[in-house]
């Protein structure tokens, strides 16, 4: 497998096509949720930088039990809109994390494809 850049241009296309393995060899984090917010993918190295087990996040409602940091107009709101519109969503945005941990400047992609299953939130944090 080539390796995900956390900018590729074709990234919701393919997260959708990959395994679980495969996410986990992603250099970013990737949470992936169904149209209810319900989380049902979640990679090795999103798991690592929050602290949070598979176990935990798998199964759970991103935004009110898992990131309710993200629970806002920045975040939320825009996944709830293109779900409305029935378009697409793929946005970079600068974002600060403060749930469970001290503040951590991120970049998050928003990515949403018209008729999938899952959509994805991408975090990549600043070196």
């Amino acid at each position: 497998m080539e390796a995900l850049a956390f900018d590729q241009p074709d990234l919701g296309q393919q997260l959708a096509a990959l395994s679980d393995a495969d996410l986990d060899e992603a250099a970013f984090g990737v949470i992936g949720f169904d149209a209810a917010t319900v989380v049902q993918r979640y990679n090795r190295f999103e798991s690592q930088a929050a602290g949070l087990s598979p176990q935990a996040v798998l199964g759970q409602p991103f935004f009110t039990s898992v990131a309710p940091c993200m629970n806002n107009f920045m975040v939320a709101q825009r996944f709830e809109d293109a779900l409305a519109e029935g378009g697409a969503l793929d946005v970079t945005i600068p974002y600060v994390l403060t749930l469970r941990m001290r503040p951590t400047k991120v970049q998050l992609r928003l990515l949403a494809l018209p008729g999938a299953a899952v959509r994805y939130v991408l975090v990549q944090r600043q070196s």
